[in-house]
Order: C-alpha cells, then sequence, then structure tokens
C-alpha cells in the first residue's frame, strides 16, 4: 500500500459504509454492518464482517458522537447488522496485501479505538455491551473483549475465537491475549486452548471459560439484552436531560508540506526529516461557566484543540512515514492556557468538560505510543504552561532557551495542578510521576513551584527540562541533536523511545502496547507469516503455509 491516497481520520455518519447508529433513551445501538465492496483501498473484499482501516475510523468518529452529541445515551449496544455473523476481525486479504508499516500502524490505531472504549467507562460513565449475535472472531472478540459485558447468542453454531496463531501465524492484534488474561482472568490453560484452536468456544462453555459472561438462547436474544443495556446504564451518572454538541468538521488545510488548524500548524521538512507542531494558546475571551461552554460547542477551545490535534497526529503517523522526528513547540499566552485549565478543573465534573477532558487525555496518550522522536523547543513566545506542559512532559528531550540577560524575551514554562494527574498515560501514572519515578522529593520540589513562570535555569534544577542552552549555544546544540537523530536507525529509535517512555508500572495497556505490539511487530515480518508460503500469505488460497522449524 505505498504510494496509495492519503487517508483522511475525518468522517461523519452521513458517510459512513459500515456502521448503524440507533438511539433509544439511554441506549445506543452500534451496529456493525461491514459493505464488502467499500474497502479503504482496492484488492480485497470485507466478507464476513471483516474490517480495514476505514470500519475503525468510522468506528472512533462514533464513538465521540456518542460521547459529545448524545449525553442522554448511558450503555452502547454493539452488535451485528448481518445474519449469523457477528464480526470476523481485521480482513486477512488486507493484511496480506498491506506493508510492514501499515499493519502495524492499523494495529495501533485500531488499539487505541479499543482502548478508548474502555477510557470512557472507567471515566465518563459509558458503558458497553457487546451483544454477539453471531460468529465472533480475531479483532471481533477483540472488540467485544474491550466492552463491559458480553452476551453471546446460544444457538449451537455462533462462538467466540481468537485463531491467529493457528490460521495465520501471527498474534492476535488488538489486545485479545492481554483481555484474555489481565481482565477476564482465563486460567491460562485454557487460554491456552483457546488460543490455538480454530473452531472457538460457544455456548455453555464460552461462560464457564469466562470467554463471555452470559448466553441466551436465540428466543430471549434481544429481550436479554435490553435487560442488561439498561442494567449497565443504571451504573452511569451520564444525564438523561442534556443538550448533545454537535461535532462539527474540522477546518483545515492541507497543503504539500503543511497541516494547517486554527489552533494547530504542522510544517514538515523533507529534508531534515521533521515536522514541527506549533499549538497555539486560547486568544480573546473564553467561556468560564457551563451555559457559556455549552453555547461555545464544538468551538470551545479545548474541545477543538483535542480535536485538531487528534487529527493532526494521526494524519502524520499514517501518511508521514519518512518524517521520523516531530518538534513540539507552543506559541501564545501563557495566562490564557492556565485560564482554560482552571476552568476545566471547575467544571471537570460536568459531562461535556469530562469528555473534554477524556479526549485531551486520549489525544495527548497519542503522542506518547507514537513511534516518533518528540522534541520540545522551549523558546520565546512559547507558553509550555499547564495542560500545555503536558506536551513537553511526552517528549524524549525538551530544549529551552536560556536568556539571563534579557528577562522580558525569556522563555517559562509553568507547573500546574493539571500536570499532577488530569492527564494519566496509558500506565495511569501522571506524566511528571513518570518523569520522576514517583519519588516523593523531587515531585514536591516540582509542586512548591506550582504556578511560578521557570526560566531555563530554574527548570533544569528542578529536571523539568533536558538542556538549558544559553543564545550562543542554542542553535547549534539543537541542530546537532537533530542532525545526529535522525541519522539513526528508525527501527532501533522506535524500540528505545518505547521502552524509556514507559518506565514506570505495567498495566493491561501497556502490556498491550509494549509486550504484545513488540511481539506482533516482529512477527509480521518472519517468513512463517509473511513470506511467499507464509500463513497470512497463502490464507485463502487453498495452499498449506511452510514453516521453518527453528524457534527463534
Amino acid at each position: 500500500m505505498t504510494n496509495a491516497p492519503r487517508v483522511d481520520y475525518q468522517t461523519d455518519p452521513s458517510q459512513y459504509k459500515h456502521l448503524k447508529l440507533k438511539f433509544e433513551g439511554p441506549v445506543a445501538t452500534l451496529a456493525v454492518d461491514i459493505d464488502e465492496n467499500a474497502g479503504l483501498r482496492p484488492g480485497y473484499k470485507l466478507k464476513l464482517n471483516s474490517y480495514d482501516l476505514g470500519v475503525d475510523i468510522e468506528l472512533n468518529d462514533a464513538l465521540n458522537r456518542v460521547r459529545f452529541e448524545h449525553p442522554e445515551v448511558r450503555t452502547v449496544v454493539v452488535t451485528s447488522g448481518k445474519d449469523k455473523v457477528f464480526c470476523s476481525g481485521a480482513n486477512i486479504f488486507m493484511l496480506g496485501v498491506s506493508s510492514h508499516a501499515w499493519k502495524v500502524n492499523f494495529c495501533k490505531f485500531t488499539n487505541e479505538t479499543r482502548n478508548g472504549i474502555e477510557d470512557s467507562s472507567q471515566h465518563s460513565g459509558l458503558k458497553f455491551l457487546a451483544a454477539v449475535n453471531g460468529a465472533c472472531a480475531g479483532g471481533g472478540y477483540e472488540l467485544a473483549l474491550a466492552c463491559d459485558e458480553i452476551l453471546l447468542v446460544d444457538d449451537r453454531s455462533s462462538a467466540v475465537s481468537l485463531p491467529e496463531v493457528p490460521l495465520l501465524g501471527v498474534l492476535p492484534g488488538t489486545g485479545g491475549l492481554t483481555r484474555v488474561t489481565d481482565k477476564r482472568h482465563v486460567r491460562h490453560d485454557l487460554a491456552d486452548i483457546f488460543c490455538t484452536t480454530t473452531e472457538g468456544v460457544r455456548g455453555q462453555r464460552a461462560k464457564d471459560w469466562r470467554l463471555v459472561d452470559d448466553i441466551a438462547k436465540p428466543a430471549v436474544f434481544a429481550q436479554k439484552v435490553q435487560e442488561r443495556a439498561l442494567a449497565l446504564a443504571a451504573q452511569s451518572d451520564r444525564p438523561a436531560d442534556a443538550q448533545g454538541v454537535a461535532l462539527k468538521p474540522i477546518e483545515r488545510t492541507i497543503e504539500a508540506d503543511a497541516l494547517r488548524y486554527t489552533h494547530v500548524t504542522v510544517e514538515i521538512d523533507r529534508a531534515g526529516r521533521t515536522a514541527t507542531f506549533t499549538v497555539k494558546a486560547p486568544t480573546g475571551t473564553q467561556p468560564q461557566n457551563i451555559d457559556e461552554i455549552v453555547e461555545a460547542g464544538a468551538a470551545w477551545y479545548p474541545l477543538q484543540l483535542a480535536r485538531e490535534l487528534e487529527d493532526a497526529i494521526l494524519s502524520m503517523r499514517t501518511n508521514e512515514l519518512d518524517i521520523g522526528t516531530w518538534l513540539i513547540k507552543t506559541a501564545g499566552d501563557a495566562a490564557a492556557v492556565l485560564a482554560t485549565d482552571a476552568t476545566l478543573l471547575a467544571h471537570k465534573d460536568h459531562w461535556l468538560v469530562r469528555e473534554t477532558i477524556g479526549l485531551l487525555r486520549r489525544t495527548l496518550s497519542r503522542l506518547d505510543v507514537s513511534s516518533r522522536s518528540l522534541f520540545a523547543l522551549i523558546e520565546p513566545e512559547s507558553c509550555f504552561a499547564g495542560t500545555f506542559l503536558e506536551l513537553a512532559l511526552a517528549c524524549d528531550r525538551s530544549y529551552h532557551l536560556a536568556l539571563p540577560d534579557d528577562e522580558d524575551r525569556a522563555p517559562k514554562i509553568t507547573v500546574a495542578e493539571v500536570n499532577f494527574g488530569l492527564y494519566p498515560m496509558a500506565t495511569g501514572q501522571s506524566r511528571l510521576g513518570r518523569r520522576f519515578y514517583e519519588e516523593q522529593p523531587a515531585l514536591d520540589a516540582v509542586r512548591a513551584k506550582a504556578g511560578q513562570p521557570l526560566d531555563a535555569d530554574a527548570a533544569y534544577a528542578l529536571g523539568l527540562v533536558t538542556a538549558n542552552p544559553d543564545d550562543i549555544d542554542w542553535t547549534d546544540e539543537v541542530r546537532i541533536a537533530l542532525e545526529e537523530r535522525v541519522a539513526m536507525s528508525p527501527d532501533a529509535l522506535t524500540g528505545m523511545e518505547a521502552n524509556l517512555r514507559f518506565n514506570g508500572q505495567e498495566n493491561m495497556f501497556t502490556r498491550i502496547f509494549g509486550r504484545l505490539t513488540a511481539w506482533q511487530n516482529w512477527i509480521f515480518q518472519r517468513p512463517n507469516a509473511v513470506g511467499d508460503k507464509g500463513a497470512l500469505k497463502v490464507y485463502g488460497k487453498g495452499d498449506k503455509a511452510a514453516f521453518d522449524w527453528n524457534r527463534v
């Protein structure tokens, strides 16, 4: 899939080809009804409700529609619009004709979407029920696993399965192995059997093995789904009578070497293989009370910023594979950023503010797991304060210009309350906590300076930045650092960065992105999977895979 058209992550329900949304009071039904002839790329058909990146782009959008446009919804029922098949997972023929980079990026985005389901359940009170009304395999079962509960139709044929190992010579790519053990607590020997058989497990055995929460005969399946959906809804605190916010299309301009939004700009230096992200502070009078925030809707600065930054990150990850180093800059008034943060904190329990914080949290997390070197440049006119400081804390390095003889122009950073846990990483840690290994003396020293603008020397003394070169050394030090970085192996850098960024506690999400992704990344390149006679290549052709029997 090289030299393919640009992938656009923007869509809306009027453009959906694969999903159908229905709203009935506190319950939304998201029916997966995939058009097999509407793949994102030519060369395959999406048969048996199998999906590709285009389907996942719609799913990501649909989830945000529910989050923001339908606050009355408390439970999302994920089911199939087709008879006898729930979802057969990622399309195998799509994977077979895709480049390695495409497969890895596809799995990463799919992982983020699944993780976002669990994020909304944990933080926003939006519950999810998988109503598995047919055969459920591979990524289809991984979608069900991301839900709070799984209800399987007991019709003697419908089964859940993870057949990737025996059938394709690869691993379940979006958290299946990890969720089966960490989330559903399937005994490891039973999980071993489950993951090495192609036919799957059905009925009472699926329930006994904890692969599903419950089963129901076809005659009572719809009734049982409704009962469980309403029971889950009763656990939610989302408002029943609030007015939703329409997610209008993001305004942007796509140029040959730039992406331009209202609050975010990305400029690409192809010769230097770098991209500069500039995130701009709010300007003018900003809403401070809930009525003003709701009236602003999708144009409310934090919500608009989160949507623009997410789109920029996703677009750059998929469409600009050669641009391996991202420079993160900010511009504007730090006081305006901190004032917006104060509004977020003051109203953090209101559903719209809570959802906006959630989108910011998930967008910053996308930055954490992007396979790009991230360098923050703190220069005059920067505003790395509060939420914007999270951008610098997410970076692999941060360079803070020291101007000891020009106090007025000397760039400052400001730590704020939001930096101590409002935007946790996938680990559950704040980025400050990750930075200092949760060591209390260091965190206490930083907290003592919260709210105070810190110049380069003060920030460096607290360990908040990597280097504090003065104006004499700045240009050469930054230039040399970048030249060295772009000359290194991208593969080695990806592995190194992922190891160093997630240096603390582990949980289910870090295992999915770290352990599982690393193994899958390796297996996706092995001849046993993608060689001429590899299982992924010969699937559906009537040939038998030829394996190299050496264990590595």
